[in-house]
């Protein structure tokens, strides 16, 4: 089997990623037979809390922070990082090479994201959804944060919830990136084993929202992405899907990728003539 293109990998383009190397990673690409890779560079502007100290501190993201730990994600070089695209793309020619962003949260920050947009072409864009309120409303936290402030199965809850706002007040992409998000982080070992059926409506909602749109899901392999995701996708009308290893080193470019393919194509996707394009459904 031919694998589908990476359209989720992060460079040293991308702050949060201090081990990305967008040249180690297109070498990866073509030792593995990729078509394609798509360098979706983070793009954030939302400002939150991220833990200083305990199991979820992360040293880079600590340095990035304030003491009391607030991160203001940094300014997104955008000339510099599509140079750099092209500098691959001449020494890659046998690779297609895509530049691309992952939006955070782009409903809240319409004119910043549209600022980046307008600075150059970018063939891959992704929105997705990292942080949500903590208690009180005035800062914002990723999953791990989350889950220490509110119950567990609200997260999860609020989190589908918000997604479906993204897809309906942002046109500024084209592929919903990691539905699954806050999976990643469940719980476990205060809220019990997570169980998906608990949640069906509201996936079920945002999926639908998200076909509604014209967008593409994700099929994310950081955890990987539950095949039921997959089925409700195809049931509430969902018309194609992309692979994301959501890479932040050349290792992990396009991990899972073969039992992905198998998966979508057991649930009726395929890929198109171009190789490196969507995956569409076969009605």
């Amino acid at each position: 089997m031919t694998l589908p293109a990476d359209s989720h990998v992060h460079s040293e383009w991308s702050w949060d990623a201090p081990g990305g190397s967008m040249e180690r990673s297109c070498a990866k690409a073509v030792d593995l037979g990729l078509p394609a890779i798509a360098f979706t560079e983070h793009l954030d502007h939302t400002v939150w809390t991220v833990a200083v100290d305990g199991p979820h501190a992360s040293g880079h993201l600590t340095a990035l922070a304030t003491p009391e730990g607030q991160l203001t994600p940094p300014t997104f070089d955008a000339s510099g990082y599509l140079e750099a695209i092209e500098q691959c793309r001449e020494r890659f020619p046998e690779l297609r090479i895509l530049s691309g962003l992952e939006m955070g949260e782009p409903h809240w920050h319409a004119a910043a994201v549209a600022k980046v947009l307008g600075a150059g072409r970018f063939d891959r864009v992704l929105g997705s959804l990292h942080c949500l309120p903590l208690p009180g409303g005035d800062r914002f936290a990723e999953p791990p944060g989350l889950y220490e402030h509110r119950e567990a199965a609200e997260v999860i809850r609020a989190y589908v919830s918000e997604v479906a706002k993204l897809v309906s007040e942002s046109d500024a992409f084209s592929v919903l990136a990691h539905i699954d998000y806050p999976i990643r982080y469940w719980p476990q070992a205060t809220a019990g084993p997570f169980d998906l059926s608990a949640f069906e409506d509201e996936f079920r909602f945002a999926l639908r929202t998200t076909a509604q749109s014209g967008r593409a899901l994700e099929i994310s392999t950081r955890i990987p992405l539950h095949a039921t995701i997959l089925r409700w996708w195809r049931e509430e009308g969902g018309d194609a899907v992309t692979f994301g290893s959501d890479a932040h080193e050349p290792s992990a470019v396009a991990r899972g990728f073969r039992e992905a393919a198998q998966m979508a194509e057991a649930h009726g996707f395929h890929p198109g003539p171009i190789p490196y394009d969507l995956w569409g459904r076969a009605n």
